[in-house]
């Protein structure tokens, strides 16, 4: 997954000659390519591609990245690649509803599945045999350990993806990510890296039970934001709604069907995670009380 995460890092880097805010508004919607954004995409598809074959090779097919695996990868690197690259992007540069649709597919969608694909291994063996071994030594250095420990704190990675969330809806930020191309790659990827360490740090450091509480906070907090954009009795967005008319949509409209993208569907989507890790804790929970329980002979 660190692997996943540095390969997008560059979409930082860009210096775009035209502000988010002054694209053409008019014209049919189009497929983006930004190469800041598809070159990250691709290599980290070949990466995978790569290692999961070599591995294949080697081992046989499904062993060391199983078939289910795979199929989880290809469904969130679509779903991530369809968030920022097909026609969703270009409307959501116009309308506030689509804008919000994007963001819920990135964090509540391609994350979770990027993360249940555990792509690390594959991303180590697409590396040439000689770099394996110093990048190994590299990520066991103690001082990256610690600070990954830190990080990946079940609490902190809840509370890093809340402030993300709450401080982007900020509307005088929200609307600088509509007017400056380099603000809305920034957005984007703090929703990315903190969507893809929580729910990292839920599936492989929290125990079921503490993960589906911190999904239902997440879920709580989310819908709250969401209604206050719903029930608001102005427009807060105005750079993002500016363009709403265009749409058949009043701007105040479009501001609360955005608000009710992030309190109904995507509080949708953190419910059904959150009765998973329920769900699974209960079965656990089960198990651990059969075996206790267990009549033993005298």
């Amino acid at each position: 997954m660190r692997a996943l995460i540095a390969l997008i890092l560059p979409l930082l880097l860009a210096a775009g000659a035209h502000a988010h805010g002054a694209h053409d508004r008019a014209g049919e919607p189009a497929w983006t390519f930004d190469p800041w954004v598809v070159v990250p995409l691709l290599t980290s598809l070949a990466l995978f591609l790569g290692g999961t074959l070599r591995l294949w090779r080697h081992a046989g097919i499904g062993r060391g990245v199983g078939v289910g695996q795979a199929a989880l990868y290809a469904a969130g690197w679509l779903s991530l690649a369809g968030a920022l690259l097909s026609p969703l992007h270009w409307f959501g540069e116009r309308l506030f509803t689509l804008h919000m649709v994007e963001h819920e597919v990135v964090m509540a969608v391609a994350a979770p599945l990027l993360v249940l694909a555990r792509p690390g291994g594959a991303f180590a063996w697409a590396l040439p045999a000689g770099l394996r071994r110093p990048v190994w030594r590299i990520g066991r250095a103690p001082e990256l350990r610690r600070s990954w420990a830190l990080l990946s704190a079940p609490l902190v990675a809840t509370v890093l993806h809340g402030i993300a969330i709450w401080v982007w809806h900020l509307p005088a930020l929200f609307d600088a990510t509509v007017l400056h191309i380099v603000m809305h790659r920034l957005q984007h990827l703090s929703f990315l890296l903190t969507a893809l360490l929580f729910w990292w740090s839920l599936m492989r450091r929290s125990e079921p039970g503490a993960a589906a509480l911190h999904v239902v906070l997440t879920m709580l907090h989310t819908s709250l934001l969401g209604t206050l954009m719903t029930f608001a009795p102005r427009v807060l967005y105005g750079a993002q709604t500016a363009q709403s008319s265009l749409w058949g949509l009043t701007p105040l409209e479009d501001q609360q069907l955005a608000g009710l993208i992030m309190w109904v569907p995507a509080g949708t989507v953190y419910a059904a995670a959150a009765l998973g890790f329920f769900a699974l804790w209960v079965k656990r929970s089960g198990r651990a009380w059969r075996a206790g329980d267990a009549p033993h002979p005298p």
